[in-house]
Parts: C-alpha cells; structure tokens; sequence
C-alpha cells in the first residue's frame, strides 16, 4: 500500500492490466464481496447535528448491503431499468449513500446539487430522463422539496417522486417540534404526472435478496453534471469500471478495513462519491458525513477537531476553503489518529499549506480530477516527495500528455513546456464521455487522450502543474461557474456593449465571479446598477459577480474577443493591492506578467515592507507573487 515515487506507480501498473486486477464487473459485485469480508464493520456514519456527541446512524457494511439491495429492488419495481435514470437531489444523509448506490445498481444515479435553482434542476432531469427522484421531505430551514417541486413539474418523464424524512436523525425535543412547523408543498395536486410516496417506508417493503439478475457486463452506471450554471448543462457518463478504477486506487494506495474517513464534501460530487465512498466500497474503510451540508452545516468548523477525535479519523477529506476556515479554531482535541488530510477541487495557497502543517501537525496531500474522468487522475505521494503548489504524480493507468497547437496540428510538449493537458485511464470514457454526442467532437487527442481544458506542465520528476485554464471557468470554492451567464446578463444591460467574467482571487473561495463590463457610446451606468441588476437577472446565486468594473475600452483579440488574460492581471492587482493596503503594508503590485511555467505572477514593489509581511497577506491566494528586484 502507498507510493512514493513515479517508479512506484509505474511498477503497479506494468505488474499486470487494470482489466486483470481482481476486481467483480458490477458494483453490486464489489459491494457483496466487502459485505463479505467485513459484514460488521462499521460502513457509512451520519449526524445530522455537529456536535461532538451528537446523535449518528451507523450502518455496519451487511446493513448497507440490504438496503442497497432493497433500493435497488425498489427502483426497479418502479420501471427503472439498466438505461433508466434514478436522480437525487438530496443533502448528505445515509438514504444519500443507499441511493446512489441502489440507483447504480438498478439504472443509472444521477445525483443532482440542491443548491441549483429549479430551472436547473428541471434541464438536468429532462436531459438525462429520470424516471424516479429521490428528494427531501418538506423540512424546516431548507427549501430543496419546494424546489424539486417546481423542477420535477417541468420535468415530463419522473413518474414517481420518493422523499427522504430527516427527523428521524434527531432527537427530542427537536424530534417533536419538526411535525409542528414543517412547511408544507404547495400545489401538490398539479403534480399529476409523478406519484409521491415516502422512501423509508417503500425500501422496507423490498426483499433483501436481490430480485433481478445482476449486469453481466461493464455499462453506464452514473450521469454527472458538469457546467450546469446555464440552462444546458453537460452530463459525464461514468461506467463500472471507472468507478471501481477510482476505489481500486483508494483501497491499494490509501485505505483498509481500519481507516476512518471525514468527509465533510457532498454527495453530489464526484470527489465524495468516487474518490472516498468508492474508495471505502472497495476497501471496507468507513465514512463519517457529518451534517446534511457537510462544510457548510452549522458548527462543523467550531467543533471539528472534537468529531476527528469522537470518530478516530486516520484521513481528512478537504478542500482550501475548508482548511482557510479550520485555521480560525484552536486544534482543541485529540487527532492523534490522523495520518493524511487530501485536498481538492482547487489549488492551495503556500500560505494555507504551512499554516496546517503547523497548527496539526498533519501533512496535505493535494491531488488532481475531473468529473469527466470519473475524478482521479494524479495525486503527491503520501510517502514521497510533497510538491507544494503541485497536483502530484499521474497515477497508476493514467497517462498524460502535455499537447499544444501547432499550424501543422496538435504535438506533444517537452519538460516544464506548458499545453493543455490531456489524460487517458480507466475512467475516461473515450468517444462517449457526454450523454449529448455532438458535446464530444474534438474532446479527444488521437481519439484517446480527453482534453481537459487545463494548462499545464510536466517536471523532470514527472509532477503535474496547472498553470492555467483553457476553459475559463470560475472555480468558486470547487464548485464550476460558467462565465458566459454573468456575460449574458450583463449584455441584457441595454447600457451594456460588452461584457466579460473571470475569477478574482479570494482568500477564502480560491476566487469568486467578477465582471468588467464596456458602455455603449454615449450610454451611462455604475458599477453600483449593474451589480445590482445581476442579482435579478444572474440566477444562480454562486455565480453573481462580487465587483463590476465599467472600463472605457475592454481589451479584445483581433477578431474582437474579450481578452480575458488582461481582465486577470487587473483583477489581481486590485485584489492584492486592497489586501496590501488593508495590512497597512506599503508594498503595491506593479506589474501582472505571465509566466509561461508558472502562470501568471504579480511583481511586487516592497517599498521598505518585508518579503515576510507581504508573504503573510498574499500568501493566503493561490495566484504566486514575486518581488521586484532592485538593480
């Protein structure tokens, strides 16, 4: 278990195929073996509240087991079969884990963000043709039911609507007061084409033994969405075997039956259900969620450190805006048992990197993935060299390649020359990666290698960095933000001639929306109007810009694209000069020059302030400084 090095990977991956390795074809497969080996262990945990000895609901792996079987049966009674799609739009609770897993098992899950807004949570449905949704019951504090409503009746083919009560999670007196004050579901009746039943109680009425012949064959098994901030969204096919490449890397690499995984991260992610539970699936680890919103639930932070030392964690599953916000609390617990913190979905400022190993005691261990691989493609060794700022080593059967434009085509870089970066492995799903087939036309190099979009660069010892995004996406605390709906309403603006969005650097989200908008000659508006009209007519909350800049001329290419490389360089130097300034420190940014092995780099004039004070207050973004040296 473990690597160290490139070599390491490479040895595991020349002792035989990834198709040889003793892995069942089906994830029911996968999931009877380790309910096998390990029935009593501890599996999946889950408390609805954060505190330290608040009440959990445990399921030992043979527990799991039947009531993924019993959802499974459940969904199929229900008309799902191998093609058919179960969606849920859910918090993280146990029914979350049960129906993923069931839903894949049957047909195919779809797990859908409950954060969007219904028009998104409808487009999505009506792509993929969900039969069946899995949703919350009506519940005090969160409007997900009323907004699966609206969704669910703009969605033609879901005929059955199956909700999730979570009292049951709680205790008295809340346990009593929840029937008195839950909001009720309005215009119910309307809903003639879905019937809505309780979940628990129709999972009770299924066998626990399975009553369908299991998939004889590898197939489609989850639908992601990807880039869903717009109407349209992508939907990413995941097979079996990229699911269980995923848990295989986990439970050869990183866990056993003894771990004890927090992952605080939602099940509508490809990093909680691929990367951990996949992982725990295949290894018998088991995983605590704590509150329905992981992170983001009330007093996680405040009592985290007491959760790792209540459930004995050996791996913290987190990412920068996460580890930003355990930094502001004491480590006030025993976490002694923990070996590795793993940090994703975005890159993790120096300054954050040091302040953990500091306070913890605990190494971060930063990886790479995308939803269009079934998640990982690379990961620093827990055992080996740490490169801090990069995305580690491309892990066994993955290949990468750094590919760039030429006038006679595409070639392959040199060491440290930056392309785009290109991956193969077992959860690229070459030539269908998108349920719309028109989506994958020119996703491929040499019709294997998926084109992901990102920039990057391979070092002499065989490391991955990103140094940029040919995508443009804001990246918002993980969580994707097409930029093209903050453009598109802004250009509804009829003061507005053009408009363009990009990710400002943000200490705590990695970065956050901004836009930078050009008048129509003659016309007028403030920066003030305009933030004030996108938060009418920009409809998803994450994605309303934070600062608008009215510029007199926005800087476009030849054929009159915004240039959204100088829109960055000026979003960094007033971010990082309102943080100078807010210090009291009397360094300023003087230039934004992009680097081509490191991106792009702000030149800092110290005038008199140390290289330690301004490392202090910029160190906390993910975009690197450098100072101006003086002749």
């Amino acid at each position: 278990m473990g690597f160290a090095t490139l070599a390491d990977c490479l040895a595991l991956e020349n002792e035989m195929p990834f198709t040889e390795r003793n892995m069942p074809t089906t994830l029911y497969g996968l999931l009877s073996r380790t309910a096998g080996k390990f029935p009593d262990n501890k599996a999946v945990s889950y408390q609805i509240l954060s505190g330290p000895k608040s009440k959990a609901k445990t399921l030992t792996w043979s527990k799991l087991k039947d009531k993924v079987t019993q959802a499974a049966n459940l969904f199929r009674s229900l008309g799902v079969g191998e093609k058919d799609v179960v969606a849920y739009v859910l918090p993280n609770c146990n029914e979350t884990v049960v129906t993923l897993l069931g839903g894949a098992v049957a047909g195919i899950a779809n797990p859908i963000n409950p954060l969007l807004e219904p028009e998104q949570i409808a487009s999505i449905l009506r792509e993929t043709g969900a039969k069946v949704v899995v949703t919350l019951k009506p519940f005090p504090k969160t409007d997900v039911a009323q907004k699966v409503a609206e969704a669910v009746r703009h969605a033609p083919k879901v005929n059955t609507v199956l909700e999730v009560d979570l009292n049951p999670y709680l205790t008295p007196p809340k346990s009593w007061i929840v029937p008195l004050i839950r909001p009720k579901l309005e215009n119910k009746d309307k809903l003639a084409h879905a019937d809505y039943k309780n979940f628990n109680k129709e999972l009770r009425k299924q066998p626990t033994e399975l009553a369908f012949a299991d998939s004889e064959a590898d197939r489609v098994a989850c639908y992601f969405h990807t880039g869903g901030t717009t109407g349209m969204p992508k939907v990413a096919q995941h097979t079996y075997s990229g699911m269980h490449y995923n848990g295989w890397l986990g439970s050869k690499l990183l866990f056993s039956e003894n771990d004890n995984i927090m992952c605080p991260l939602p099940l509508f992610h490809v990093f909680a259900c691929h990367v951990i539970l996949m992982a725990a699936v295949a290894s018998g680890a088991h995983v605590v969620f704590p509150t329905p919103q992981g992170y983001r639930g009330e007093g996680v932070f405040d009592n985290f450190w007491k959760l790792i030392e209540r459930w004995k964690i050996t791996f913290i599953i987190t990412v920068p805006t996460a580890i930003s916000a355990k930094m502001q609390r004491p480590v006030d617990a025993d976490i002694s048992t923990v070996k590795t913190a793993f940090s994703g979905s975005a890159p993790l400022p120096l300054e954050l990197f040091r302040r953990f190993e500091t306070a913890t005691g605990v190494k971060i261990v930063e990886g790479y993935g995308l939803t269009e691989a079934t998640c990982l493609v690379s990961c620093n060794p827990v055992d080996g060299e740490k490169k801090v700022g990069s995305i580690g080593i491309p892990l066994p059967y993955t290949n990468v390649k750094i590919v760039k434009g030429t006038d006679g085509g595409s070639v392959e870089c040199g060491t440290d020359e930056v392309g785009e970066i290109c991956i193969s492995n077992p959860g690229v799903y070459a030539g269908n990666t998108y349920t719309e087939a028109a989506k994958n036309e020119g996703l491929y190099y040499q019709g294997t290698h998926l084109r992901t979009g990102d920039l990057g660069r391979l070092d002499g010892d065989g490391y991955l960095w990103i140094t940029g995004r040919a995508k443009d996406l804001i990246i918002r605390g993980g969580h994707n933000i097409d930029p093209a709906e903050i453009e598109e309403a802004l250009l509804g603006h009829e003061a507005v001639a053009f408009a363009g969005a990009i990710g400002q650097p943000d200490a705590h989200a990695g970065e956050i929306p901004c836009a930078f908008v050009e008048l129509v000659d003659g016309a007028t508006a403030s920066a003030e109007e305009l933030l004030e009209y996108c938060k009418i007519h920009v409809h998803e909350r994450a994605a309303i810009p934070k600062h608008v800049t009215v510029m007199d001329e926005l800087p476009k290419t030849a054929v009159g694209k915004v240039f959204k490389p100088d829109l960055r360089k000026h979003a960094i130097t007033r971010i990082y000069n309102e943080a100078l300034l807010k210090a009291g420190l009397p360094a300023r940014v003087e230039q934004v020059v992009d680097d081509k092995s490191r991106g792009l780099i702000a030149q800092v004039e110290d005038n008199g302030a140390t290289a330690k004070d301004i490392g202090d207050v910029l160190g906390v973004f993910t975009r690197p400084w450098e100072p101006i040296l003086k002749d």
